[in-house]
């Protein structure tokens, strides 16, 4: 066949108003090239696993996310614990260090007797002062709720108001933690 027939019969040509329209036949199965088949499955599946990318990064980004809160955490809870650790202790053992101090307030005849009890306060109260455990200053401060627990409260001439007079019970504070608050009076 010569190229003009050829060319004729895959395509009606038309004028229209001085402008050439070309359709083109419809292509048979026997006309599409395998390759452009091949071409479209690899790009769909190239699509699909973009879209596992996507969503496996997603995951992992929330996985590390997970693991980096937990971690934190636990650094947190530990450090927590490793500077808070003689709490409970602490706790157990004021009301033995008020005691003793109830005990050396007293007058006693046995001056030895007194010594060693003084040794003994002091052996304990600075233990616990090399753990972090501290008296909280009241007396002649301005009454802080925090630090302070009011019981009473007496007008006293010359003092302002709010300013702790006696202190009832001594307070005590683990670093910057509050044990027991301090039992006080205050000026009112």
């Amino acid at each position: 066949m010569s190229e003009e027939k050829k060319v004729e019969t895959e395509q009606e040509t038309e004028v229209v108003e001085g402008t050439l329209i070309t359709e083109e036949s419809p292509e048979t199965e026997e006309d599409i090239d395998p390759r452009d088949a091949q071409i479209k499955d690899l790009e769909a599946q190239v699509a699909k696993l973009t879209g596992d990318v996507a969503k496996l990064k997603n995951e992992y980004a929330r996985a590390y996310a997970d693991t980096e809160n937990t971690r934190r955490r636990l650094q947190n809870e530990f450090e927590q614990l490793s500077k808070y650790h003689i709490q409970k202790f602490a706790l157990e053992i004021l009301p033995v260090l008020d005691n003793c101090e109830r005990a050396l307030a007293q007058e006693s005849a046995d001056e030895i007797y007194r010594k060693g009890f003084e040794m003994i306060y002091s052996q304990l109260k600075g233990a616990l002062e090399r753990e972090g455990v501290t008296e909280i200053e009241a007396e002649g401060k301005p009454f802080d709720a925090n630090w302070h627990q009011a019981l009473m409260t007496e007008h006293v001439d010359g003092t302002e108001a709010g300013i702790v007079l006696q202190v009832l019970q001594k307070g005590y504070k683990l670093k910057d933690r509050i044990l027991r608050a301090a039992m006080v009076k205050v000026s009112d």
